[in-house]
């Protein structure tokens, strides 16, 4: 009997120790195995105002998920869809407006990840000026960073709505961002400014400036910056989308973490140091950030994109003539197809 004891605990043994050796070598075989590299261009170089893929860099969930992810930024939503569409990027974050005007030119990206569920730009004036609704600015010159960026896919049915017409009721300026465009108001060059509230506006605010959002309160519905890829893209690489969104969302939550400030603040000195040295302006922006990144229905998950959203940002293109056609099937410009994936649901 003792024997036959023995001899049952002994194969046992053996059982758990080549299950452990087993495990361990399969464990070993993941870590081993080469990340995939992605790249990930943003229209301007701030890095808080894209906090949460830093987070996501420094504390290796882009590794869990079997991802090396690079970030670059170029100038505007254009360039960005440019690259994207060249295949020198993976993944961009492009504005809405832009992303619909590629597709109506034959580009066949997908937004998938909404970024800022609210609206990231706004029509700023100096705080003492007399201008008080968009209509006031007949006549003037309004400043935007670039001439085919976000901002003015945003701004231009606002001033449409107020029966102003580009290049007979006022003109549009490209000076850049953020100290560029303090500049040009110290200058007189610009009487308003298309600006992203989450960045520039900061900035501006941050060089003496003082400045007043005359945005139509309607027009804050349209969410701002979200990441999107080529449709062929989506349907090769769904896990790389699926890992890249999960990640994202922790670096999300991680960042609403008061205690994790200085650690996020940290982080994103590595997409822009010069940002980062100003810790006024660098938490400014954070909170601009925050404040722009949170979903009106949190029960939709982080990522969610609207379709009534999406809707009212084709209908303001069409109206605003940066549109000239209605997009066949507007359900293709977006999908919601990974967001109970990238919430755990």
């Amino acid at each position: 009997m003792m024997r036959k004891m023995f001899t049952r605990v002994v194969c046992s043994l053996a059982v758990i120790l080549a299950l452990a050796t087993w495990a361990t070598t399969d464990a070993q075989a993941q870590a081993k195995k080469p990340l995939k590299t992605i790249t990930v261009l943003a229209p301007g170089p701030s890095a808080i105002t894209t906090y949460n893929l830093f987070v996501a860099d420094a504390e290796g969930y882009f590794r869990e998920e079997g991802l090396e992810v690079k970030w670059e930024a170029v100038d505007g939503s254009s360039q960005v869809l440019q690259a994207v569409a060249a295949g020198k990027a993976e993944i961009g974050r492009p504005g809405p407006g832009p992303v619909l005007a590629a597709r109506s030119r034959g580009l066949d990206v997908v937004w998938i990840y909404n970024l800022l569920p609210k609206s990231n730009f706004g029509l700023v004036v100096k705080k003492d000026a007399s201008y008080k609704t968009p209509s006031d600015l007949k006549g003037k010159v309004i400043g935007v960073g670039t001439a085919d960026g976000s901002e003015v896919t945003f701004v231009r049915p606002i001033l449409a709505d107020a029966g102003m017409k580009e290049g007979r009721d006022f003109t549009f300026l490209p000076v850049g961002d953020g100290g560029m465009a303090a500049a040009a108001f110290l200058r007189g060059d610009i009487e308003a400014y298309a600006a992203s509230i989450t960045s520039d506006a900061a900035v501006i605010q941050r060089r003496g400036i003082p400045l007043r959002d005359i945005t139509p309160d309607r027009y804050l519905a349209l969410f701002g910056n979200g990441f999107a890829v080529l449709a062929s893209y989506l349907k090769e690489n769904p896990d790389v989308i699926k890992g890249f969104g999960r990640a994202m969302v922790r670096g999300t939550k991680f960042g609403l973490i008061p205690a994790n400030r200085s650690k996020v603040l940290q982080y994103c000195k590595k997409g822009n140091q010069q940002e980062g040295e100003d810790t006024i302006l660098a938490n400014a922006v954070m909170d601009m950030a925050l404040s722009r990144m949170a979903p009106s229905d949190l029960s939709k998950g982080w990522g969610y994109t609207p379709p009534a959203g999406m809707k009212f940002w084709h209908e303001s293109a069409l109206s605003s003539g940066f549109l000239k056609a209605p997009l066949p099937k507007l359900e293709d410009a977006y999908t919601n197809q990974f967001v109970d994936y990238w919430n755990g649901k």
